[in-house]
């Protein structure tokens, strides 16, 4: 299997970026291990699913993005579970952490979101973990659009644990509206959850139109990752995506 481009900045002021969504069960697994599959994507954002969010959680999160070759940019507790990690390679314009309407009886959920720069392009990025109760996931899914809209910036891109796969109504939301990463340009592994028996894609990352993805999928045979890290590290796949953003 071909490698995914490494990162770069192109002559005429585009970028080459590797984006990893990542839901890491709140680090109650293997964080060396964990650390380790993070950094052998060599990511320039790590767009988080159930960080930390008790006891300590900005301490616990900052640990994990230093052995990892990351900087924590937002999200966690903040915005109940979602977090986004970034190399040095970015610079950031802002952040914002979202709560989401709270359900009676069901988890809080939010949005962990940024404006970042690579060289001479501009991207929006959100971090999200949509609820397991159908209904609400769907509602969360125009937010999320909304949300990505509102950033004001052409291109953008998001990821997280749908808690559905592709069939589903909300990930079949959007993809209309977005690119399904794994779906424009397949590339490593399909299935995300269970890292023991992977049969549901449940996890995605998707770019706004004008993005070229490069490819996108389970990163099983990049060089560094071991398939005992993925099972140590927590209990989904990460799907790592490479992309070009136009200046």
């Amino acid at each position: 299997m071909a490698l995914l481009p490494n990162s770069a900045t192109e002559p005429d002021g585009s970028a080459v970026i590797r984006v990893l969504s990542y839901n890491i069960r709140s680090m109650r697994d293997d964080t060396d291990a964990l650390a380790r599959v993070i950094t052998a994507c060599a990511p320039d954002l790590v767009l988080v699913q159930e960080a930390p969010r008790f006891f300590r959680w900005r301490k616990k999160l900052a640990r994990l993005a230093a052995a990892s070759g990351q900087v924590v940019l937002t999200g966690g507790a903040t915005a109940a579970g979602p977090a986004i990690l970034c190399s040095l390679r970015a610079t950031v314009e802002r952040t914002e952490d979202v709560l989401l309407p709270l359900t009676p009886g069901l988890h809080r959920r939010g949005f962990a979101t940024a404006v970042v720069r690579f060289g001479a392009t501009r991207l929006g990025v959100l971090s999200c973990h949509l609820s397991l109760q159908r209904d609400e996931r769907h509602e969360q899914g125009g937010l999320l659009l909304d949300r990505l809209a509102g950033l004001g910036v052409e291109h953008a891109v998001a990821g997280g644990d749908l808690n559905e796969g592709p069939d589903g109504r909300t990930f079949r939301r959007l993809a209309e509206t977005l690119q399904d990463c794994r779906a424009t340009a397949p590339w490593g592994g399909e299935s995300t959850s269970t890292p023991a028996d992977p049969r549901r894609r449940i996890d995605a990352v998707f770019a706004t139109k004008g993005i070229e993805v490069l490819g996108c999928g389970v990163p099983l045979d990049q060089p560094g990752v071991r398939e005992a890290d993925l099972r140590a590290a927590t209990d989904h796949l990460p799907v790592l995506a490479a992309l070009r953003i136009p200046a």
